[in-house]
């Protein structure tokens, strides 16, 4: 089963997949493949929360930027936290468009149980510089694949999920 769970910023989306990715996986112990690159101290210290609150429920796999090239190696359920950081490495990294939805596609095929954690960055205006609005964008076609290829979709908002499929 592929499950999206999308929000805005602090909108409870993780804590979200997270219960949800337990919940499901029946006493098997999930992954959690973490997809952030550490640049300064706020972001380390956002990292080190998220591994508190996570404690020992999940095996935790560090990938930045291959997602299919990594994923083709498990085979237990796993939570990747977040896409919407997957993609800014990957435009970071100068990946072309084409080729991070054609990866995103890549891992929606695999016949592993994954949730997935995406931001929704569209619901503001449209940004003012080219990277900006290619990142929101892609962000946007991204959130429509992956939403295609899940049989569950959710919306978080406040710490809820609304079922959108």
């Amino acid at each position: 089963m592929k499950t999206l769970f999308i929000g805005g910023v602090k909108s409870g989306k993780s804590r979200l997949a997270e219960t949800a990715i337990l919940e499901f996986s029946k006493g098997v112990k999930p992954y959690y493949l973490a997809t952030n690159e550490c640049f300064d101290d706020e972001m380390k210290a956002r990292v080190l929360t998220h591994k508190q609150q996570r404690q020992n429920a999940f095996d935790t796999i560090e990938e930045p930027v291959k997602l299919f090239e990594t994923l083709q190696l498990y085979e237990r359920p796993v939570l990747i936290e977040c896409v919407t950081m997957w993609l800014n490495n990957m435009l970071y990294h100068q990946f072309s468009e084409q080729a991070i939805l054609d990866e995103l596609e890549a891992v929606m095929t695999l016949p592993i149980d994954l949730v997935l954690v995406h931001n929704e960055v569209g619901f503001g205006v449209i940004p003012e510089n080219k990277l900006a609005r290619q990142f929101v964008d892609l962000s946007g076609k991204a959130a429509q694949l992956m939403a295609r290829h899940c049989e569950q979709a959710y919306f978080c908002s406040a710490g809820l999920a609304l079922k959108m499929k």
